[in-house]
């Protein structure tokens, strides 16, 4: 036997008991986008490494530190995606979509950074991304923030806190950068050394530093607030009259700048205390400049990003009831010469119900061993064919998880049958 091959440091499989999580928080966020009318895009994994240089910035950790980059056989250097944004700016100018006018749309994907891998955090994960283009004012903004809440309700999440900023002008970002710089520079000594190297780079950057005693500096920064310009002011101000008036708790937090060089004015984060460090769920803003900056035309955009793997745990947390996914119907085929009318009755119920869930015992078996298969798939009935019910033209019915006598089936009436009694077809 060989030497077992295992998985690839912070990458991990979902198994079966765990996939109704998935499933529930997949089926409702299609849900939840196409109420708001927006529409599924997808993007490839791998992109040009240079896409996420010019978009995420050459000082933030991802570009620095975590992309995992290669250069293939015909030399063109390549990255697995860190995140969705960049590359469905670069897919909506490929394809000439802006000069559609205004887009909305959202994708759903893994994606890939060399992390310390850790509980939440993880080198394969997966996100859902949204997305909007071509829209100036607030309310985008406000809708963004609304979608993602109502998305958690949906869920039956709670205990989410939305904390927001304003990043400004790229002009008025810049002025506060040097006020950074020099207020850090005082400080340069007693600064960590990643905070001394943002230091040159990106000042900004220092703010997320979570180191405790540059925190402690970090307690004392300017704030971004006072370098924003009157633009950017009303602009966030609009922003937190929507969401009052929609009923939306948020907390203005000053220091949040969030880590992509390409964000400017909204920025915010919806964070929870059930997951530990990895406090943040979703988060996003607004990057006005980046699909010119990729190369289109200039045009405002707005996007944020849901960790799926966070979310999980959160329901998983918050609903420990979710289970796989279960078959409703288990057939039963006792005897030789029943395997070919049992695939033909199984095909002729999934034609009748296509939303009907059935499992059909293969590999043979003793009655009582194929009845302990059944009740250990979690089937509702059992559904029972023998030769001698093969001869008549009938099928035994047997509830598995309810108080009902078995009965006996024609083959004629069985599909009805198992309508009534599982609900099938009734909305």
């Amino acid at each position: 036997m060989g030497k077992i091959i295992e998985p690839l440091r912070g990458v991990h499989d979902v198994l079966p008991e765990k996939v109704a999580a998935w499933q529930l928080l997949e089926r409702i966020t299609r849900e939840v986008f196409a109420g708001y009318g927006y529409e599924e895009f997808r993007v490839p994994v791998i992109e040009q490494t240079q896409l996420f240089k010019r978009s995420i910035g050459d000082f933030t950790d991802i570009v620095e530190k975590e992309m995992f980059s290669f250069v293939d056989q015909g030399e063109d250097h390549i990255t697995l995606r860190p995140e969705a944004t960049a590359g469905i700016v670069r897919a909506m100018i490929s394809n000439g979509l802006l000069r559609e006018g205004r887009l909305r749309v959202w994708c759903m994907g893994p994606m890939f950074r060399r992390e310390r891998p850790q509980a939440g955090r993880y080198r394969q994960f997966h996100q859902i991304d949204a997305e909007a283009f071509g829209f100036e004012g607030p309310d985008i903004d406000a809708e963004m923030i609304l979608l993602s809440a109502r998305l958690f309700r949906r869920l039956g999440l709670t205990g989410l806190k939305l904390c927001l900023n304003s990043l400004g002008t790229p002009a008025a970002r810049a002025a506060y950068r040097d006020r950074l710089a020099a207020y850090f520079g005082t400080h340069e000594s007693s600064l960590d050394e990643d905070s001394k190297r943002r230091l040159q780079g990106n000042p900004l950057r220092i703010l997320d530093s979570k180191n405790a005693s540059t925190q402690r500096i970090v307690a004392g920064a300017p704030l971004l607030a006072d370098s924003l310009d009157a633009e950017s002011k009303a602009h966030f101000e609009g922003l937190c009259a929507h969401l009052r008036s929609a009923g939306i708790e948020y907390h203005v937090e000053p220091h949040l700048v969030r880590g992509l060089d390409y964000y400017t004015r909204t920025v915010f984060e919806w964070t929870t205390d059930a997951l530990g460090s990895q406090s943040t769920v979703c988060a996003g803003g607004r990057y006005d400049g980046l699909v010119a900056q990729l190369g289109g035309a200039a045009t405002p955009g707005i996007g944020w990003a849901m960790g799926q793997e966070r979310i999980v745990m959160l329901l998983e947390k918050q609903e420990p009831g979710l289970v796989r996914e279960q078959p409703q119907v288990y057939l039963v085929l006792v005897g030789e010469g029943t395997e070919a009318a049992g695939f033909k009755l199984a095909e002729q119920l999934r034609d009748a119900w296509p939303s009907l869930k059935l499992q059909i015992n293969l590999g043979g078996g003793s009655f009582k061993t194929q009845f302990k298969r059944a009740d250990k798939s979690g089937a509702q009935f059992a559904v029972v064919l023998g030769d001698d019910e093969r001869a008549r033209e009938v099928v035994a019915l047997k509830a598995l998880r309810r108080e009902m006598p078995q009965e006996e089936c024609a083959f004629s009436q069985i599909s009805e049958r198992l309508g009534v009694l599982l609900g099938l077809g009734i909305s």
